[in-house]
């Protein structure tokens, strides 16, 4: 017969052999601010200054090292300004600095399609999707988007119409960042197809574009 002093060692043992993955679970579901036990010193775990953080290695003491002076990233050299700022000697270019074809209109149509139509509106007119909800909502905030075919917007030079995609202007946000330097041209290009269209004389068409209107007007 088994001594009764075996069993509790048995159990006592048993017991033990829980905490390994007591501990486990432990550690896999709770947080702590200390830092994990690192037996192994790898990069993850290399000395390194935080954001902000003083450097005395350095003569200004900061941690973050500013560029420097004349360096360009890779793929942003902007030695064009007519085509990169739509500046030419500190004033808005009047002309497109890039070959103005059906393939930049076609391209500015679907750029302006995503970018500008929920605002602007398909024609420019200022009655996208989002204008129109917010008019009905009548919260007071919202102001309305300029119409492409105003006085003062037909009379801005395309210079002038890309600063404004790539800056924003008033309460529109700039997309200089989202929409890339060639596709900012094309939709200037399609704006100005835009207006064109919506203030041509009936004297441009032919007899039977003007018979077509006609047929289709409401």
């Amino acid at each position: 017969m088994m001594p009764r002093w075996v069993g509790s060692v048995l159990i006592v043992l048993a017991a033990l052999a829980l905490l390994p993955f007591a501990c486990i679970y432990k550690a896999r579901h709770t947080h702590s601010p200390l830092p994990r036990i690192h037996l192994v010193q790898g990069m993850d775990n290399q000395p390194r200054y935080k954001s902000q953080q003083v450097n005395p290695l350095f003569a200004d003491t900061r941690e973050a090292r500013p560029p420097v002076p004349g360096t360009v990233a890779q793929g942003r050299l902007e030695a064009d300004d007519a085509f990169e700022k739509g500046f030419d000697g500190g004033k808005f270019v009047e002309a497109f600095p890039v070959a103005v074809n059906m393939t930049l209109l076609t391209r500015g149509q679907e750029r302006f399609g995503i970018y500008c139509t929920p605002c602007h509106g398909a024609s420019g007119a200022g009655d996208g999707i989002v204008a129109v909800r917010a008019d009905r909502l009548q919260e007071g905030t919202w102001v309305p988007p300029s119409s492409m075919h105003d006085a003062a917007v037909l009379a801005r030079p395309v210079g002038h119409l890309f600063n404004t995609i790539t800056n924003g202007i008033r309460t529109m946000p700039p997309y200089g960042a989202q929409i890339p330097t060639g596709d900012r041209w094309a939709i200037v290009a399609y704006v100005r197809a835009l207006q064109l269209s919506g203030h041509a004389k009936a004297s441009l068409l032919t007899a039977e574009e003007r018979a077509k209107l006609v047929e289709l007007a409401p």
